[in-house]
Order: structure tokens, then sequence, then C-alpha cells
């Protein structure tokens, strides 16, 4: 019971539309995030990539992945969300603009390409 009210908690924050309700869901979401690529891109420079990741994925999405934050790691959908989000060709873009050229070979089994 405590955890779902941690859970709900943390979502009712993070769905506020203010600074410090952006910057909760920004921040857990980024958690989830960094879990996500240190587990599918190995080899991906963690923090620009999850950057990247987040700085492209809509308000919405972002709610969705910090609602996986209290769990402790992410749930099979945040992961296809993320590897989605990964997939859309400005984040492609970011990626090479943030962490070079270089980091695509970490993200290749996505079939990314420059």
């Amino acid at each position: 019971m405590r955890g779902a009210a941690l859970i709900a908690a943390v979502l009712a924050l993070a769905a506020c539309d203010t600074p410090i309700g952006t910057e909760v869901a920004r921040a857990s979401a980024k958690s989830v995030v960094n879990d996500v690529v240190q587990t599918r891109f190995p080899g991906a420079p963690v923090e620009p990539v999850t950057d990247c990741i987040i700085d492209q994925a809509s308000g919405n999405e972002i709610i969705s992945i910090a609602g996986d934050a209290v769990r402790g790691s992410p749930s099979p959908g945040t992961i296809e969300l993320v590897i989605d989000i990964a997939t859309r060709p400005d984040t492609v873009q970011c990626f090479i603009s943030e962490a070079g050229p270089a980091v695509l070979p970490s993200l290749i089994g996505l079939g990314l390409s420059g």
C-alpha cells in the first residue's frame, strides 16, 4: 500500500504543469532511461544518450516513463517506449550532435543510421 501511495504522489507531482512538476518528472524519467540505456545500448555514453531521449520525449511520454521510477526497474512497455523515442530521426540527430557519430555502433541493434 505504501508503494502505491508513493507512486501516486510522484505521478501527481510529475503531472503538475509547473517548473517543479516538470523537473521532478524529468529527473524521475532520466533515472529510468539511464537504466534502459545501460542495459540496451552497451557502450553508449549514458548521459548524452539519456538527455537526447528525454529531450525528444513528449510531456506525456516523460510522465509515463517517470511512473516506473518508483518500481525500481523499467517495465517492458517503458523499454519499448524508450527504444521508440531513441529511433526517431530527431533523437538520432541529437545522439550524433551530443555524443558524436561514434555512438551509432552502440545503437546499431535499433536499426539506426545517421
